[in-house]
């Protein structure tokens, strides 16, 4: 991970240190680059590279960054990338438009649309929980939506509209997008777009008091909860949508 570190007064520091943390036993290699309010931009970027490097040397790929890093060019320039949050809204997708349908005052009775270029394992997931919270769930895949209709008709005795049209799809209260669909209009009072690029955010983010207490500040929060999630510290069930304290 990388971490700004604001500077101690009349002390004499290195500007870029990497270090170990410890999060939830999910060891990180760390880089902290001190960063003051007035640290000009390009004094900044010099420390981002200088800090990229430590990490690239010690095999770091992928990191946690703070919010709203604006240097991702530079960790580019040693094959670092930001840990993805995809996997994490895809897991939360359900309950991510079931939060974001209630904050419009939205019941069961809405219209929930996905469309995706194929059957994974993560939309299916997806389209099981809609179907179990929403009478109307319209699905469009090129293949395999016919037999997962059958599968949730014969196992929970739930209907699902296939073959929907684009004005279907465009005039449902939520769109769940598993692909990039530049067809339709996203004009839906919620949309989630489930693929990289998407640049969908997600709702806030908590896990249980004794857990909270033990997470870091100062960065990317879904980035962390991901990262400690595919290391297994965390148990996809321990994730849940409320107010969120980072």
């Amino acid at each position: 991970m990388l971490l700004w570190k604001s500077p101690e007064p009349g002390k004499r520091e290195k500007k870029v240190v990497l270090t170990e943390r410890s999060v939830l036993h999910m060891r990180f290699a760390c880089a902290e680059v001190i960063r003051g309010r007035k640290t000009p931009e390009a004094v900044l970027r010099r420390r981002v590279l200088a800090a990229a490097k430590k990490l690239h040397q010690a095999g770091v790929v992928r990191a946690v960054l703070p919010a709203e890093f604006p240097f991702g060019r530079e960790l580019e320039k040693y094959a670092i990338r930001p840990v993805s949050t995809l996997p994490l809204r895809r897991a939360l997708a359900a309950q991510t438009v079931s939060w974001r349908l209630e904050r419009l005052g939205v019941d069961g009775g809405a219209r929930v649309a996905v469309a995706g270029e194929q059957l994974t394992g993560e939309l299916v997931r997806t389209v099981t929980e809609l179907a179990l919270r929403y009478r109307y769930v319209l699905l469009d895949l090129p293949y395999g939506a016919e037999e997962l209709g059958r599968q949730l008709r014969r196992e929970y005795g739930v209907s699902l509209l296939l073959s929907p049209s684009a004005e279907q799809l465009e005039g449902a209260e939520a769109l769940v997008l598993f692909g990039e669909r530049r067809d339709l209009k996203r004009k839906n009072p919620v949309v989630l777009a489930l693929y990289e690029g998407g640049g969908e955010d997600l709702p806030p983010l908590v896990l249980p008091p004794a857990m909270e207490e033990r997470l870091i500040g100062g960065c990317d929060r879904p980035q962390l909860l991901c990262a400690l999630r595919e290391a297994g510290a965390i148990r996809p069930g321990q994730i849940s949508l409320g107010t969120s304290k980072g």
